[in-house]
């Protein structure tokens, strides 16, 4: 009898972990299905009035200037990088009113909008620099403003690191993605499947220009250990000191509606002294 509750508890031993194993190679291959959701963005070309070619792949979005007509573009620039179910045309929208000064652009990640592709980090994170260098062409001689909000903190990040913005807006921001997934999956051996990592801790510490945070109080998706981290990893970094703005109502959905963010954020970017 004993040797058959032996018997037993291997073979249950062995059930369950060929189960997790089972369950950690469907996590590794349908992750970026866990972690991007454009199917929630889909829209018609003929809605979007920007573009962006990147090889075979196009990516639409859209643009917004101030004064007479759609096509004067403002001396200084906004680049907004949207969240992972975001759709980034409603920000561009806000942005404008809160910057009225400022040409505002946005593009939808690949497979997002009616962009063409499919989102990993490295694709995200070229196009976003692409946009930024093209950006720059239309705006030679003005300040050009980052804008990441949640995944788009990332690849704000990594544009950061390697194009120096005048300025930088972090929205509802993590540390790492393998940090937050495993606040999430902690069950699962995360850093050993993972593909899109996100590190801006590491990047942001090549970025040595202004840089607000803007944290909800109330965020369930980027909990507050996530942006505790990357404010302790900032405080390493050269550069003036990390501003930091709390909106203790505001959860991770409706961060933007939130009372006081437009005012914050404007003085923030309206406040940098203009380029000489």
């Amino acid at each position: 009898m004993t040797n058959l509750f032996a018997k037993v508890g291997l073979w249950g031993l062995a059930l369950i972990a060929v189960l997790y194993t089972a369950l950690c190679m469907l996590m590794f291959f349908q992750q970026r299905r866990l972690m991007y959701f454009p199917q929630l963005t889909l829209v018609e070309a003929s809605q979007t009035n920007f573009l962006l070619q990147q090889g075979d792949v196009t990516l639409r979005g859209w643009q917004s200037h101030p004064g007479m007509g759609a096509t004067a573009p403002a001396r200084d620039a906004v680049i907004y990088l949207g969240g992972n179910a975001e759709r980034v045309e409603q920000a561009v929208l806000l942005l404008r009113q809160w910057l009225p000064g400022h040409s505002v652009y946005s593009l939808a990640y690949r497979g997002y909008g009616a962009s063409d592709g499919t989102p990993t980090e490295a694709d995200l994170e070229r196009d976003a620099i692409a946009l930024f260098d093209t950006v720059h062409q239309l705006h030679p001689q003005g300040r050009i403003v980052v804008v990441g909000r949640s995944l788009g903190s990332g690849v704000a990040a990594a544009v950061a690191a390697q194009r120096q913005p005048a300025q930088l807006v972090l929205i509802t921001p993590f540390d790492s993605m393998i940090a937050t997934v495993r606040d999430h999956y902690g069950w699962l051996p995360v850093g050993l499947l993972l593909r899109d990592r996100y590190p801006s801790h590491e990047r942001l510490q090549q970025y040595g220009g202004p840089l607000l945070v803007l944290r909800a109080g109330r965020d369930a998706l980027v909990l507050p250990a996530r942006t505790d981290a990357l404010e302790q990893a900032l405080t390493a970094r050269k550069g003036p000191a990390v501003e930091v703005e709390n909106f203790a109502a505001a959860d991770h959905i409706n961060i933007l509606q939130t009372p006081g963010l437009a005012t914050r954020l404007r003085s923030f970017v309206e406040g940098a002294p203009a380029k000489q």
